[in-house]
């Protein structure tokens, strides 16, 4: 599977980078101390380094989500934490992939590599380059709105991509509404409800530590 590079637009030369390739794959006792060896099996890709990981899956995963819960991901990062509602009703194959590769470890270190002033902050390859990825594309689920505070995945342009399949791990947040980014068909599949302010303070180069997912 080809590797994905950088998306232009001509409205203002909009260059939202893709993801590549992919292959797959908690709670203790309060009084015990965290038992290392299965934090490492529940994120088995979070010892890894994240080169490693680019290209890592061979296909996207299988359902590791119930459609009828709430999937609340909190990005932390070393400005804060940025909490985020997925939608898994209307964004299911979005979120689904997003919960895997969180609890898989797949973010865990990553930086931000491209941040737009009044645009968007990006982050989530492997490579750090703006063309890596997990080793897989998603199918479009374009529905939702580019409000502020929307998280997106980035994608291949449309004359690579006419299909608009999603990058499997690079994603976006809106620092403002981005009405032409629906016109030209990104799938959004949740949106930010604390930490905006963090999401504004992002710069590149900044680290996502680590993505949590709550089950509701």
């Amino acid at each position: 599977m080809l590797k994905h590079g950088v998306v232009l637009t001509s409205a203002c030369l909009l260059m939202l980078s893709c993801g590549g390739a992919e292959k797959q794959s908690d709670q203790g006792e309060a009084a015990e101390a965290p038992n290392q060896t299965a934090q490492a099996a529940a994120r088995p890709l979070a010892a890894m380094e994240p080169a490693m990981r680019d290209g890592y899956y061979s296909g996207m995963p299988e359902t590791v989500i119930d459609e009828n819960k709430r999937y609340v991901a909190t990005i932390r990062t070393n400005k804060g934490d940025i909490v985020v509602e997925l939608d898994a009703l209307t964004a299911p194959i979005h979120t689904n992939n997003f919960v895997f590769l969180a609890r898989q470890g797949f973010y865990d270190g990553l930086t931000f590599h491209r941040v737009v002033p009044n645009f968007v902050v990006q982050g989530g390859d492997p490579s750090g380059t703006g063309r890596g990825g997990p080793g897989y594309t998603l199918p479009a689920e374009i529905a939702l709105p580019h409000h502020q505070g929307v998280i997106a995945m980035a994608r291949r342009p449309d004359q690579v991509n006419p299909e608009k399949r999603s990058s499997g791990s690079q994603f976006y947040i809106t620092l403002k509404p981005q009405p032409h980014l629906d016109q030209q068909g990104y799938s959004v599949f949740g949106r930010v409800v604390s930490g905006f302010e963090v999401v504004q303070k992002i710069q590149k180069g900044d680290v996502i530590t680590r993505i949590d997912i709550e089950e509701k």
